[in-house]
């Protein structure tokens, strides 16, 4: 319950008390409360909005304590008025405004006072749950790092003051490329987490494609606003065959691809179709959504257009180079030119930093030794992929195919 609703949480409280860093020690309080009462007392019929309460009630306690009762009593009052109204009479829609606690928190910490490293950190902390040390593995930096930069972010949105509230259109605008790229980030640990038991965090993943569903209502004409969208909507479709009945992985190929949600991927096409419509080229979101798109309407992978897919993955190397892509490229080379000329190309990524601790080169790297005959070599590369890899699915299935050897 906490995972799923803690950044809403969160966003309620720093919309009622005005201060990012006390809201979350609220909400942390309350949780603590509640692993204290709810195994003896019971967990009540709605969970979050018993540790809303809570953390309220506690913010009128420090309130208190630091003499400012009267003033932030009444701020709360009005704040529990003024839901009380909408609640009774729907407001005018406005098309400037986020009505949505999440996304305007997720707004507010991707300030531009803010490095673009603390925005990410921040954002991925508080809205996406991840601990610090996933946020580490993620960026390939140490622990401490990352707690500095969350300590550094919090202590900077106080003293400057940023209020919690919708951005101005031309300051969103700003904003803009952090905030698709922290909702790209939360729905990739959603996607394949980074460590735990679970191969994947669907939850995360479908709060991201929520909040990519408001951003596009509200910014309506940026093109890659939309590609993000169409990705999210077009990867989200393969969710109910990726893992089997006991949580097990399942690979691309061996998906059942009937069980498919037809509808994340008619909204995705529609979405990627709209971000193409500008006529102003395509981002990287919107090239990677052109990728998924040709594995969304493929009936099986040997059908799958490799060549177009390579095609892509050359594209989004030219406008958004990375290790990673050059990686997903030799991918889709294996398929469409055979696993040789995949492997030339892998081997030649071996020194990059972003791949160095990951399981993600020797994973595909195992993969193409195998089907090129080279066995006591995949295994090998299996077996270094499962050392890399924090997630314990993965970690199986890495260690089963490097005890077959294929």
């Amino acid at each position: 319950m906490w995972r799923i609703e803690s950044a809403r949480i969160v966003a309620t409280l720093t919309r009622c008390t005005g201060d990012f860093s006390l809201a979350e020690d609220l909400a942390q309080e309350a949780l603590a409360d509640a692993l204290a009462q709810w195994p003896s007392r019971g967990v009540p019929r709605n969970g979050a909005a018993w540790l809303t309460a809570v953390a309220k009630r506690k913010a009128i306690d420090h309130w208190r304590r630091r003499e400012r009762f009267d003033d932030r009593v009444a701020a709360l009052a009005l704040d529990l008025e003024r839901q009380q109204e909408e609640s009774a009479e729907a407001l005018p829609w406005d098309p400037d405004e986020i009505d949505d606690d999440v996304l305007r928190l997720v707004f507010t910490a991707c300030h531009p006072l803010l490095s673009e490293q603390a925005r990410v950190a921040l954002t991925l902390r508080v809205v996406a749950g991840l601990e610090t040390a996933e946020i580490a593995r993620a960026f390939l930096v140490p622990v401490a790092t990352v707690q500095q930069r969350i300590v550094r972010a919090k202590r900077a949105l106080a003293d400057a003051g940023v209020p919690f509230e919708t951005p101005p259109r031309a300051e969103r605008v700003r904003r803009l490329g952090a905030v698709l790229g922290v909702l790209y980030l939360i729905f990739t640990e959603g996607h394949a987490a980074t460590a735990g038991e679970d191969w994947m965090r669907p939850d995360l993943a479908r709060e991201a494609v929520r909040l990519a569903r408001i951003l596009a209502a509200l910014q309506p004409d940026e093109p890659e606003v939309h590609g993000l969208l169409a990705l999210l909507e077009l990867t989200a479709a393969r969710f109910p065959a990726r893992v089997d009945a006991h949580g097990e992985p399942v690979l691309l190929a061996d998906q059942d691809r009937r069980r498919w949600d037809r509808g994340a991927i008619r909204r995705g096409r529609a979405a990627l179709a709209r971000a193409e419509g500008f006529g102003r080229g395509l981002g990287p979101y919107a090239l990677q959504a052109a990728i998924a798109e040709c594995h969304a309407t493929a009936s099986d992978v040997d059908s799958t257009d490799w060549a177009r897919i390579e095609a892509l993955y050359a594209g989004l190397e030219r406008v958004a180079p990375s290790p990673v892509v050059s990686l997903n490229r030799a991918v889709a080379v294996s398929m469409s030119e055979g696993p040789a000329a995949a492997l030339a190309i892998v081997d030649s990524l071996t020194g990059e930093r972003a791949l160095a601790i990951g399981h993600l080169l020797p994973s595909v790297r195992g993969e193409l030794l195998s089907r090129l005959g080279r066995d006591d070599e995949a295994r090998e590369a299996f077996a270094l992929a499962a050392e890399r890899t924090e997630n314990a699915r993965e970690r199986a299935v890495l260690l089963a195919r490097a005890a077959a050897g294929r």
